[in-house]
């Protein structure tokens, strides 16, 4: 049997039950196997309950000495309840030095206190019965927020100027360095928003015309990191030098929100805006192009491609790839049967062939191909090898070289470009 003695209605504080005749401490923390809340109960005498009931804020200094109590007791641990008992006195019955001298000795929660109104300069200072003098029933999660993520920033020996946290702020990123980032005005304060907008309008002009590609090895949603990085470094650039006062964790998140700006454009980007724009600035017959093409990968996948379909060449295999590439499967080709070429892209290695038909074996000796190897520099070097075969077979690919037929020589190459 479970009775409810005293509770403050607000949010989580502790509760006083009496279960089966005695009186206990009853707290919500943590959470189970099932990612739902855990309950925990220990005894506690009349005169603790006496000063829950009358002193909010001895209330929630020894909600904060329980709470790490029960982060240690996991998903399904006991609580350790000697521990938690032994709390109780010192917390709820002793002197205020001696409670401050108590918190200088164990693990206890700030979080909860500065959600409540804690003075933040007196918890600093070890003084938390003073800093409690303003506690409140209810509780500002922002606030604590807030204080963790400063904690978190002084702890790496970053201190935030005023613009500085304004910028974070209009990134959505104060609270959290790993959310992704937006445009919120209305959370910056506005005597310092036109100072904001100025840095940004920094950022924008250094990155104006740059974009991030996608990376169809990675999936129909990844982006060519190396796009991100160059685009990332063009921004931190330009806005520490129009801006040195700005720490780093404020230079970082306006460039964050230009290249996540920039990859959303393209993943909200058809592909075959960028492959027809590739073919209308080549200057190559019609007659050069191809108008049937087979797509294969490594595990036995194959896709044919017809001149007369709705999409470009490019656009049908980069989605094949984005469909089919995986850690185990990073060899995929693009051969015209009709005029007996092909191209071989290897993932795991940067690099590709091209393969010609030296003598067809129809009714005769086996046919006898041209194999020829060149090392390529990321996704795009892909992209621009593929368009030139689709629009030109593999005479195209001449200017993309050099070109060595010999295994040997290319494998010097390729281990010397990774060793670079």
């Amino acid at each position: 049997m479970r009775d409810i003695v005293f509770t403050r209605s607000s949010g989580w504080i502790p509760s006083v039950i009496r279960e089966d005749g005695e009186l206990k401490l009853m707290l919500a923390a943590g959470a189970d196997a099932n990612h739902e809340p855990r309950t925990f109960t220990f005894p506690i005498g009349e005169a603790h309950l006496a000063v829950i009931r009358e002193d909010l804020a001895r209330h929630l200094l020894l909600w904060s000495t329980v709470l790490p109590l029960c982060d240690a007791a996991g998903t399904r641990g006991r609580l350790d309840e000697n521990a938690a008992v032994a709390l109780l006195d010192p917390v709820l019955l002793s002197s205020p030095a001696d409670v401050d001298a108590l918190f200088r000795r164990i693990r206890w929660d700030r979080s909860r206190l500065v959600a409540h109104g804690a003075a933040i300069d007196l918890l600093e200072r070890g003084q938390v019965c003073a800093a409690m003098n303003a506690a409140t029933q209810g509780s500002n999660e922002k606030r604590a927020q807030e204080y963790h993520a400063n904690r978190r920033r002084a702890e790496r020996g970053a201190v935030l100027g005023p613009l500085d946290a304004e910028i974070l702020r209009y990134t959505g990123q104060y609270l959290h360095g790993a959310t992704v980032p937006r445009r919120m005005p209305d959370a910056v304060d506005p005597a310092l928003l036109p100072q904001v907008m100025r840095v940004i309008a920094t950022a924008e002009q250094a990155c104006a015309g740059m974009r991030i590609g996608l990376d169809p090895r990675r999936g129909h949603r990844a982006t060519d990191k190396r796009d991100r990085d160059r685009m990332a470094a063009t921004v931190d650039a330009a806005v520490r030098r129009a801006y040195p006062e700005l720490v780093d964790d404020a230079v970082r998140t306006v460039s964050f929100l230009m290249c996540s700006e920039a990859a959303d454009r393209s993943r909200n980007t058809l592909v075959e805006d960028d492959e027809e724009a590739a073919e209308d600035r080549a200057d190559l017959g019609e007659s050069a192009r191809k108008t049937a093409l087979s797509f294969t990968d490594d595990k036995g996948g194959e896709k044919k491609w017809l001149r007369d379909g709705p999409r470009t060449a490019s656009a049908e295999f980069w989605e094949f790839v984005a469909d089919r590439s995986a850690a185990n499967n990073e060899v995929f080709t693009i051969e015209d049967e009709e005029m007996g070429e092909g191209i071989q892209l290897h993932f795991y290695a940067n690099s590709i062939a091209r393969i010609t038909t030296v003598r067809r074996g129809e009714a005769g000796p086996d046919p006898q191909y041209r194999v020829e190897y060149s090392l390529v520099d990321g996704i795009g070097g892909y992209r621009n090898l593929v368009s030139a075969f689709v629009r030109g077979g593999c005479a195209a690919l001449e200017q993309h070289g050099p070109w060595m037929s010999d295994v040997a020589e290319f494998e010097r190459a390729r281990r010397r470009r990774d060793a670079r």
